[in-house]
């Protein structure tokens, strides 16, 4: 069966002045000859992503979208018509962003975060109303495993995530150095699952081996700047980040640490390294 949308392997039926054909139970699939690759003939089989072309008819390309059915992925509109966006995702057919699956219209140029799903016409098409497409947590899912994430959204508590493509997920503000950007996508740790399903995502493994690499952060920083640091705890998270890339609330739990043995001391203006000539 032939998985429009997605990659599938298929064996050349016969070659014309078109290009390659595939026959499949659901048609005569063609690749068009600009794209069939040198020396191919029939009978070889090719991977080959396939969609529907504008006349309907099953299309399938050597190339490689940006995405397939199924994926989350950042776009660039190319133009607007009477029925919807168009975006180019890296094939010879643009990907229909249509008016009704848009949150905010969109011009020429503007990136966009969609998901690729297949319409019920059996045409591929984007959604930018992703939550939709946001399945509930599941047992594949655990606390302390380690995702891929994707940023859709930003609010006062920190950044909304897709978690590997399918769940929804929350890293808190006080977990981030910086603000993500809309469509980043990051490496990050589960934090906790909570009763009512909810994803908290952290980027830090958490831990010793954190808190180890946390301290030597700083030392490595102070001893790079003879000994000094202009950074206290009321110093803003923006101000720790530019010189640590650490989150407000790691840089004062370290600095806890290293005060309490001994090893930095603490003043108006910032911290310093017990023994350097800053001291």
């Amino acid at each position: 069966m032939i998985k429009v949308g997605s990659y599938n392997q298929l064996q050349i039926a016969r070659i014309t002045a078109s290009g390659a054909v595939f026959k499949c139970d659901e048609g005569d699939v063609l690749l068009p000859l600009r794209l069939v690759p040198e020396g191919v003939e029939a009978g070889a089989l090719l991977n080959v992503f396939v969609y529907i072309d504008s006349d309907g008819r099953l299309t399938a390309t050597t190339r490689k979208p940006r995405a397939v059915v199924g994926d989350f992925a950042f776009l660039k509109v190319k133009e607007t018509t009477t029925v919807g966006s168009f975006l180019d995702w890296g094939i010879e057919k643009d990907l229909l962003l249509p008016f009704g699956e848009q949150t905010t219209p969109v011009r020429r140029g503007d990136q966009v975060l969609v998901r690729v799903y297949l319409h019920t016409s059996g045409r591929i098409a984007a959604s930018a109303k992703l939550e939709k497409f946001i399945t509930p947590v599941d047992d594949t899912l655990s606390e302390g495993a380690e995702v891929e994430l994707l940023v859709y959204a930003t609010t006062d508590l920190g950044a909304k995530v897709i978690i590997n493509n399918r769940f929804g997920g929350l890293i808190f503000h006080t977990e981030l150095v910086v603000k993500p950007a809309c469509g980043q996508k990051l490496r990050g740790f589960v934090k906790k699952i909570r009763d009512d399903g909810k994803v908290d995502v952290t980027l830090r493994r958490g831990g010793a081996d954190e808190a180890a690499a946390d301290r030597a952060i700083i030392l490595d920083a102070l001893a790079g700047h003879d000994g000094f640091l202009p950074l206290t705890d009321k110093s803003s998270p923006e101000q720790i980040a530019v010189l640590l890339r650490l989150s407000k609330k790691s840089f004062k739990k370290a600095i806890g640490g290293l005060y309490k043995e001994g090893i930095i001391s603490l003043a108006s203006d910032g911290i310093r390294l017990r023994g350097s000539q800053n001291s």
